[in-house]
């Protein structure tokens, strides 16, 4: 379990040159609730799965409004994921103290990635154990990064972090061609869709559990939250999983007929 004592601290190698701690980090994201990004043209959209511990609990925040051309979604722990929005806030309102302008969205993307990658360089300090999707529009256009508690960072058309996020980022692989000339209102159901596929057997998107966010091309950073998500979601039609429908499909089908099934989804938490 404790790796022969190599992930006591994280500026220690182990013999096959790996740092534990920023692999346990990358596995709290595998364990936080889906997020998905996508970009165009002319927009950038995040759209993210909010999950209660509890059912007396209220949902988690997932995205979190940085400037009015920026924002994030979290895949992780929330707690370092305030962080390192504070740090993103404070050098967004630098430029805009210093510069005049909004802050490229490369500039802040890199700022973090150096204050993440400081905490695998010293003894004593921790990775952040959170991922970001970072969604913007600047002077070159609309921008989709990931963030990586290793430090790196890289630009992507569409992205897909946290539980589950592979058969999103099926979704997206699938369909990235049509992204860049996708309206605002395409863009969005694509992301959609793509978290759709993120879901459990029994789950489905609600008004409750999805949070959507838009920034343009002339249209500041909007978060759509709870009932503005409704009109959305009509549009979407389908809001089960196909995993789901086949799951429904087979749980219809007449007894003794032959047929594999999908076994259940383990639980995960957002810490």
């Amino acid at each position: 379990m404790f790796r022969n004592n190599y992930d006591n601290d994280s500026v220690t190698f182990s013999p096959q040159g790996r740092i534990f701690q920023v692999e346990y980090a990358l596995e709290a994201i595998k364990q936080g609730s889906a997020a998905v990004g996508l970009v165009s043209k002319t927009h950038a959209v995040l759209v993210a799965l909010k999950r209660n511990a509890e059912e007396l609990g209220s949902y988690q925040k997932k995205i979190i409004g940085i400037d009015t051309h920026l924002g994030v979604a979290l895949a992780g722990l929330a707690p370092d994921a305030r962080v390192l929005s504070n740090f993103m806030r404070q050098q967004s309102m630098s430029s805009r103290l210093l510069y005049n302008r909004p802050v490229p969205i490369a500039r802040v993307v890199n700022a973090i990635a150096d204050k993440a990658q400081v905490n695998t360089q010293h003894y004593g300090r921790r990775p952040y154990g959170v991922g970001l999707l970072v969604a913007g529009v600047d002077e070159t256009g609309p921008h989709l990064w990931e963030f990586q508690p290793s430090g790196m960072v890289l630009e992507y058309r569409g992205a897909a972090i946290g539980a589950r996020s592979q058969s999103a980022r099926t979704y997206l692989e699938r369909n990235f061609e049509a992204f860049p000339d996708a309206s605002r209102e395409e863009l969005v159901l694509h992301g959609l869709r793509a978290l759709r596929d993120s879901l459990a057997q029994d789950k489905e998107l609600t008004t409750a559990n999805v949070s959507l966010a838009i920034v343009g091309e002339g249209e500041k950073f909007k978060l759509y939250d709870g009932e503005e998500v409704a009109d959305w979601l009509e549009k979407l039609g389908s809001t089960q999983s196909s995993r789901g429908s086949r799951g429904a499909q087979a749980a219809a089908a007449p007894a003794g007929a032959s047929g594999s099934g999908e076994g259940g989804d383990s639980m995960e938490v957002d810490a």
